[in-house]
């Protein structure tokens, strides 16, 4: 499955970004084999909608989930409607929060 994990940089040690429309780094990973692509996140300098404009650029690109310390409640109403859950990641690295997805262990945002 492929999922998005906001970070600061582009490797799968990086840390977990807490905030997702404007993290630097878009890490698009795919679960079972822990490839990963590492994006430029396009809206991280915006003044306004970076979470909506995100939302979008991770629907666009198929993600399955978003894995995240918070997002916004804009930015949740656009991966909602296109049926992407959002996880609560509140530390670590970008590998240690795909492998707790795997186990079960993050709470979706609701």
């Amino acid at each position: 499955m492929k999922v998005v994990v906001s970070s600061g940089a582009g490797y799968l040690d990086a840390p977990v970004s807490l905030v997702f429309g404007r993290c630097s780094t878009l890490m698009f990973v795919d679960t079972d084999t822990l490839s990963f692509e590492a994006v430029v996140n396009p809206a991280q300098g915006f003044a306004g909608g970076a979470g909506t404009t995100a939302a979008q650029f991770v629907v666009e690109r198929g993600a399955r989930a978003v894995l995240t310390g918070n997002v916004g409640p804009n930015a949740q109403r656009v991966l909602s409607a296109a049926q992407v859950p959002v996880y609560v990641v509140k530390s670590g690295t970008v590998r240690e929060a795909v492998e707790a997805l795997k186990q079960g262990q993050l709470t979706q945002i609701t």
